[in-house]
Order: C-alpha cells, then sequence, then structure tokens
C-alpha cells in the first residue's frame, strides 16, 4: 500500500509544476498583449516593467494554482488507472479513501498555503500594482519627435521640425523652437535651417546643435517703460534641453488608500466589526426617535411649556380690572399655543432629519461592510477550491484513464470555467445585495464539493454503472479487468 501512496506522490509535482508554469505562461502573456501599449514609449526602466509583472503574478497564482492542482490530480489517476494498478489495489481490498488520503492531506496543506497567500500576500502585491500602475500612467511619454507635428512634452518648449531624413533619427531640417521659459509675453522663437541632436549620457538632458538661424526674443526693460526686442543671428547654436519631466518617477509604493482588494483579511474583519457597531449605534438612535415619537415624550420633553412673563405680572397686580386681565389673558395664552404648535412642528421635523441621517447611516455601513465581507470570503473559497479541486480530479482521472491528457485538460477546464463563472456571478449578485456575501462566495465551492463527495461515494462504493443523466457516456463504463498484453504495474 505505501509502494502506491509513495507512487501518486511522485506523479503529482511533476505535472503540478508543469501546468502551473504553462498557466503562468499563459497568463503573463495576456498581460502583456492587453496592457503593453500603455508601457511602450515611456522610456521605463526594465526592472519597473519586471516588477510590474512580479505584482500581477500574485492573482495569476490564485488563478493558475488550482486549475494545476486539478489537472495533476487528474493525470495522476488516471495513469494510475491505466496501468491497471487501481485494478490490482481493488482486489487486494483497498478502497478508494484508503489509497486517496495522501492526496487529501497535499490538498489541505496547498489550501493552507493558498489560504495565507490569499488573505496577506495577494492584498499587498495588488496594493503595490496599484501605486505602480498609476505611476506609470502618470508618466509622459519619451522624446518621440514626428516631422510636421508640434512636439509639447517637455515643460516650456513646443519643438518643430519640417523635415526629418529617412533613416537619421538624430538630423532635422527646418527646426522651429517656442521657448516659454520666461513665460508667454517674453517668449524666445528660434528658427534654424538644420539642426543635430545629441544626447547626453546623464539620460536627462539633450544637446541641440542648431545651424544656420536665428533668435527672436523679447527682453524685459532695464530702464523706461517699453519692451526690448532682439533679433540674434547665428551660424551655430548650442541649446541644452533637461528632459527631467520625461524621467519616470516612483512614488512611496507604501502609501495610499487601500481599497477591499488591496486590504489584508484582518484588517477588513476589523473594518466589518467597526461597521456593526456603526450599525448598532444608528439603529439605538432610529429606535429611540421611533419611540418618542409615537408616545409624545418627544414633543413634551423637548419643547415643555410655561406661562409668559407678561402674564405672570399682569396677574399679580391687583389694580389691573378683570376684564381687562382677562383679555390680556386669552390674547396670551392664544399667541403661547401658536409657538407651541411651531415649537413641536420644528422638533418633529429635527427628529425625522435625524431619523433620516440614521437610516442613510445604516445603510451605508451596510452596504460599506457587505462588500469587505464579499472580499473576505471570496479570499477563503478560493482556497478552499484547492482540496475540492483534487478531491474532484482524484474520482474523474479513474473514470477517464484510457482517454488520455486530451481529456484530462478539457475535464478540468469545464470544471474550472463553471466554478469561476459561479464565483463571478456570486460576487456581483452579493455585491448588488441579491444574495448574503457567505453564499454568493461559497455556493461555487459547495456545488463543486457536492460534485466530488458524490464522484469519490460512487468510485468508494465500486458503483460500475453509473446513471446515463448524470454523466457522459464514458463515467459509466466499468473498470474492466486486467488486459492479457498489459502489465499490472508500469
Amino acid at each position: 500500500m505505501k509502494q502506491f501512496h509513495r507512487m501518486i506522490l511522485r506523479m503529482l509535482p511533476g505535472p503540478f509544476l508543469a501546468w502551473l508554469v504553462v498557466l503562468l505562461f499563459l497568463l503573463v502573456m495576456q498581460f502583456l498583449i492587453k496592457y503593453l501599449p500603455q508601457l511602450v514609449g515611456k522610456g521605463l526602466p526594465v526592472p519597473v516593467i519586471g516588477e510590474l509583472i512580479l505584482y500581477n503574478l500574485a492573482y495569476m497564482l490564485v488563478l493558475a494554482v488550482p486549475m494545476a492542482a486539478l489537472i495533476a490530480t487528474l493525470m495522476a489517476f488516471g495513469r494510475l488507472a491505466e496501468s491497471n494498478a487501481y485494478v490490482v489495489i481493488k482486489g487486494s481490498g483497498v478502497s478508494f479513501i484508503q489509497l486517496a488520503w495522501p492526496v487529501y492531506v497535499v490538498g489541505l496543506v496547498l489550501t493552507a498555503s493558498m489560504w495565507i497567500f490569499n488573505t496577506r500576500i495577494h492584498p499587498e502585491a495588488n496594493f503595490r500594482a496599484r501605486n505602480l500602475w498609476q505611476d506609470i500612467r502618470s508618466a509622459k511619454p519619451g522624446f518621440d519627435l514626428q516631422a510636421g507635428v508640434f512636439y509639447e512634452g517637455i515643460s516650456n518648449y513646443s519643438i518643430l521640425v519640417g523635415d526629418i531624413p529617412p533613416g537619421q533619427t538624430n538630423e532635422w531640417h527646418d527646426v522651429t523652437i517656442y521657448d516659454y521659459s520666461e513665460g508667454a509675453r517674453f517668449r524666445t522663437d528660434i528658427h534654424a535651417a538644420r539642426g543635430m541632436l545629441e544626447p547626453v549620457l546623464d539620460g536627462v538632458t539633450l544637446k541641440l546643435h542648431l545651424f544656420e538661424g536665428e533668435v527672436h526674443r523679447k527682453r524685459p526693460p532695464g530702464s523706461g517703460s517699453s519692451d526690448r526686442y532682439e533679433r540674434l543671428s547665428f551660424d551655430r547654436y548650442l541649446m541644452r534641453i533637461s528632459l527631467e519631466d520625461l524621467t519616470f518617477t516612483r512614488s512611496d509604493p507604501a502609501q495610499g488608500r487601500r481599497t477591499d482588494r488591496t486590504m489584508a483579511s484582518r484588517e477588513m474583519i476589523g473594518l466589518v466589526d467597526s461597521l456593526e457597531m456603526t450599525i448598532e449605534r444608528s439603529r439605538g438612535i432610529l429606535q429611540g426617535l421611533t419611540d418618542e415619537l409615537g408616545t409624545g415624550r418627544l414633543t413634551h420633553r423637548e419643547i415643555g411649556f410655561s406661562v409668559p412673563d407678561e402674564a405672570r405680572s399682569a396677574a399679580e397686580r391687583p389694580s389691573t380690572p378683570l376684564s381687562t386681565l382677562s383679555m390680556f389673558s386669552r390674547e396670551q395664552t392664544t399667541e403661547a399655543t401658536s409657538e407651541r404648535h411651531e415649537a413641536v412642528l420644528r422638533s418633529i421635523r429635527g427628529a425625522r432629519a435625524r431619523a433620516e441621517a440614521a437610516r442613510k447611516d445604516i445603510l451605508w455601513a451596510h452596504d460599506r461592510a457587505d462588500r469587505y465581507r464579499v472580499e473576505i470570503h471570496k479570499k477563503y473559497s478560493i482556497a478552499v477550491a484547492c482540496l475540492i479541486f483534487m478531491m474532484i480530479g482524484a474520482p474523474l482521472g479513474l473514470f477517464a484513464r484510457r482517454r488520455g491528457l486530451a481529456t484530462a485538460a478539457a475535464l478540468a477546464v469545464g470544471i474550472f470555467l463553471f466554478h469561476w463563472v459561479s464565483l463571478a456571478n456570486g460576487e456581483k449578485l452579493a455585491d448588488r445585495g441579491l444574495l448574503e456575501p457567505w453564499l454568493g462566495m461559497w455556493i461555487a465551492d459547495i456545488v463543486t464539493g457536492l460534485m466530488a463527495i458524490w464522484l469519490t461515494i460512487v468510485v468508494w462504493r465500486d458503483m460500475t454503472a453509473l446513471p446515463t443523466p448524470s454523466l457522459p457516456a464514458f463515467l459509466s463504463r466499468s473498470y474492466g479487468s486486467i488486459p492479457k498484453d498489459r502489465t499490472i504495474l508500469p
């Protein structure tokens, strides 16, 4: 038995690493094809491009590792069945669970590794990749001059070249340069018949040799109120132009605002807890306002009522006639009632505004907490998918033993696409509030997990006649006996 365990464990690493490399290569090529136009022409150093690819390898690993594990398990058990070793194992009374438990252990180890990777390393890689992308997008294109088109990529300069001879990138004809370094009012115009470009070794300065031209410029007056205009003719004129605006600059990769895709799971769990406390506080405020408005305690407590001072002082004076006092009291009572009604309306409007603010706070905090919960469950579910895929790959490899590599790859791609489409749609539904976050992120694992359990039970109980509607025809064939022209062990 240990011999077969060692054989299975020896057959897993090779296909896993091979398919992992192949899948990463395909994903890197897809990344370069999609984003290469944004990288070309900006003079980016090669290490920066390599760093960008390295950061994006994080999400590529998240996609490639589960699929590579599925294909490797399919191929390992397919070879085991193709060599008829599984027939010998069955004949010796060894069950499928006893044979496959080392694969489950490997799946658990891979799941634990991806759990740590998805919750810690992947968010940090996403954060640094996003910051690097922002630096790349803010960088200006390199010095790319075209004939007949004004080039304004360098600050304070506008350059127009009439003609560039074919095959000569450093020789220009009919050169016009507008220099705004002293402001638009005192612009310097330079015209030359020819120009020669000489880059300096430091990479941030250009030497431009101009021949047979003129310089026109205005100068601030040295004295008096009128500007001074200068016109200079030259046979040869040397300009030094700084290219610091075209150099790529890096910002601090550890600074910036983090989102749900760039935060570690521990940080998101802490934010969810704080949002839950905000929701509870807002619900308490809303419940208190509702109770007070319903019982009437709000108006009595917040407003109160007292007799006006004028009426009280008039009632205390004995010299005042009774009729005058009664009229004055009625007027004051009517005025006090009107003021009381206005105060009641103001208090109700204020309570309604506070209730509406509390309701909006609850909705905002609940929506934000759900988005964090979706990302938390997503990281966990993708890690658990490694174990589920290996559980599926073992029985499917035995079923597809005579179909070869193409069948294994097709089954793996089909299962992976089903899982990933289910995960993506579950995420969208959970983000829109149509599904609970845990259900939207775990539904793909639940379906594929049930499939893995069912296939495992089928092989474990040696059910050779499978229902035709549930599986393709080749899955319902029996394992058969050992062919006479085949050996038992590879």
